[in-house]
Parts: C-alpha cells; sequence; structure tokens
C-alpha cells in the first residue's frame, strides 16, 4: 500500500505531457495491453518487434520535436523521455539483433555479454567520435582502466569455440573413447602398466631428471662467477731491429 501511495503522490506532482505523447498514448487501450493475453512466438517474430521498437521510436520522436526542458530544472520523467530513452532505445534494438546473432535465445549459456555489447555501442555513436574509427570494447579508456584494477575471469572454452570446433573436440574424444573401450587395447594398456611397474620406469624417470636439473643448477652456477681481470696483463709488441744492408760492387 505504501509502495502505490507514493506512486500516485509521484504521479500527481509530475506536469502534463506534450500533445504529441498523449495522442500516441490515447491511442492505445489500457486493458487491451493488460487483459490480452501475449503470445511469446509472436513477440519474438521479427515484425512484431520492428513494431514495438517503431512505436518506442515514433513516441521518442513525437517527445523531442517540442522545445526540450532544461536538463538541470526538469523532473526525472523528462529527462528521461528527452535525454536517456532517444538514445538509449536504438541501442537496445541493436542489442536484442546482436542477442539474436549470437543465438541467446537458444542456448542457456553464451559468451555474449549484453552491457559490454551496449557501452561499445554508446561509446561509438557518441556524436563527439563521429570523425574517430572503431573502438573495441576493450579498447575503451576507462573500460581498460577499470579491467587492470577489476580482472575478469578467464571465458571457459566451451563458450569461445564455434559449432564446428567444438563438434570436432567431441567427435575426436567419442571416436578415443571408443578404441580405449576394446578389450584388445584394454590388455595392451594393462600389459604397459605392469611393465612399468616392474621396471620401476616411474623412479628411473624421476631420477633422470633430478639428475638433469642437478646438471643445468652448476652449469648455470658456473656462468655466474665472475671472470677473472687480465686487463693488468699487457702485451707489447715492438717491430724488429732493422738490419743493416751493404751493397756490393
Amino acid at each position: 500500500m505504501l509502495c502505490f501511495f507514493l506512486l500516485s503522490e509521484y504521479e500527481a506532482e509530475q506536469p502534463t505531457f506534450p500533445d504529441g505523447y498523449e495522442s500516441k498514448q490515447e491511442s492505445v487501450s489500457l486493458e487491451a495491453g493488460i487483459l490480452q493475453p501475449l503470445c511469446m512466438e509472436q513477440f519474438y517474430t521479427a515484425s512484431a518487434a520492428n513494431t514495438v521498437g517503431q512505436q518506442f521510436l515514433s513516441i521518442c520522436e513525437a517527445t523531442t520535436s517540442s522545445e526540450p526542458p532544461d536538463p538541470k530544472t526538469c523532473s526525472p520523467r523528462e529527462y528521461l523521455e528527452y535525454y536517456i530513452f532517444p538514445i538509449l532505445l536504438p541501442g537496445m534494438a541493436e542489442l536484442l539483433h546482436q542477442a539474436k546473432k549470437e543465438k541467446c535465445f537458444e542456448r542457456k549459456r553464451t559468451k555474449f555479454i549484453a552491457c559490454d555489447f551496449l557501452t561499445e555501442w554508446l561509446y561509438n555513436q557518441n556524436p563527439k567520435r563521429k570523425d574517430e574509427s572503431f573502438t573495441e570494447f576493450f579498447s575503451i579508456p576507462f573500460v581498460s582502466d577499470w579491467l587492470k584494477d577489476h580482472p575478469r575471469p578467464p571465458i571457459p572454452l566451451s563458450l569461445l569455440l564455434s559449432e564446428e570446433e567444438a563438434s570436432k573436440v567431441i567427435q575426436s574424444f567419442w571416436r578415443g573413447y571408443r578404441v580405449r573401450c576394446d578389450p584388445e587395447v584394454q590388455e595392451l594398456r594393462e600389459w604397459q602398466k605392469q611393465l612399468r611397474e616392474d621396471k620401476n620406469v616411474i623412479k628411473n624417470l624421476k631420477e633422470f631428471w633430478m639428475k638433469q636439473e642437478a646438471k643445468v643448477g652448476s652449469k648455470l652456477e658456473d656462468s655466474e662467477e665472475p671472470t677473472p681481470n687480465h686487463s693488468r696483463f699487457l702485451l707489447v709488441l715492438s717491430p724488429p731491429p732493422p738490419q743493416n744492408t751493404e751493397v756490393m760492387d
């Protein structure tokens, strides 16, 4: 009851809407919108989505056709209708189209993040960036600064793979599983396991790699030792003395 009271009080304080907005609002029956059942199949069709989007855009055009109010003194509802919705609704429409391409309505989990797409779209549609090239989401300055302090967990590989790549991974795993289920292959694997245990292959491998690491460590220590300074020993090369040659008559 308190919520309804606050809403009614808020509605009473709001000014009247423009004529264009009233005419658009009166053309739709309130009872038809509330009492009429909504068919989900019809809602997700392209024609129904375009109709809803056109209705929203037409309402926004009707509200923006009149003189916009002062953003510092207008009511919250006027601010939304004149300054937020005309910019946000086209982005929401593009968001729905992209979500359909990413098959968000068909799968439970996808790599598509709606807030990231909307942020990227609004940033690139900024009128102040008309002459600038397209900027990817992770290249936006404030996004990169935020992610430095708040890194995201990696996206699972199952969401990054395409349908063809995922089908190849599943098929290869299934083929390997079927091969490992073969009785002859199982017998061979058991024989190899028993052979490794009898000859202590794992222990010998550990000892081998420990020796190799010790050799590499000793070589690194030898290379880090300072080389002796031989600069005090100078080798002076003097030319040979001239030889006296006599010319015989």
